[in-house]
């Protein structure tokens, strides 16, 4: 299976080592964004999305390099994030960012999220929440989540 993995991590790096993670099961490539041609994504088997969340969304340089792909036929993608509190049900930011990628073409397999360190604004005076996250159980169940994808999609390894 070829895999990459497209990843926004801009306050704590939260988000990458959790890709980093996922990358390593799934032998994916993890990139940013802007290094990667969305004319490139054709050429893999699985994509995984991932950023912090930010005011219950993606982060929006992830979101708008989704909004930006043309809408064709595309294979099966993941969708991951960290965030420094559980996704509420009024604002299923998962839900909708998998939407966005199937409304683009993708097949949407899974979502995955765990806790990070969250020093958004008022936070901040308090030292964030979530401190010490994501930690060694949530990346334990990053990799798990990793190797079911690979498990599910009939990789080789």
């Amino acid at each position: 299976m070829n895999a990459l993995i497209v990843c926004t991590s801009v306050s704590h790096g939260n988000t990458k080592r959790v890709a980093d993670v996922m990358g390593e099961i799934l032998h994916a490539r993890v990139v940013e964004p802007e290094h990667v041609d969305p004319a490139e994504l054709a050429g893999y088997d699985l994509v995984g999305f991932g950023s912090g969340i930010f005011n219950m969304s993606f982060h929006p340089r992830l979101r708008q390099f989704v909004q930006s792909l043309p809408t064709s036929t595309r294979g099966k993608a993941f969708v991951y994030a960290t965030s420094g509190f559980p996704q509420p049900p009024f604002k299923p930011y998962l839900r909708q960012m998998a939407g966005l990628l199937e409304r683009k073409g993708f097949e949407v397999v899974d979502t995955f999220s765990c806790r990070g360190l969250d020093t958004w604004l008022p936070l901040k005076i308090v030292g964030g929440v979530s401190k010490g996250h994501p930690d060694v159980a949530d990346l334990a169940a990053a990799r798990a989540f990793a190797v079911g994808l690979r498990a599910r999609l009939g990789a080789v390894s």
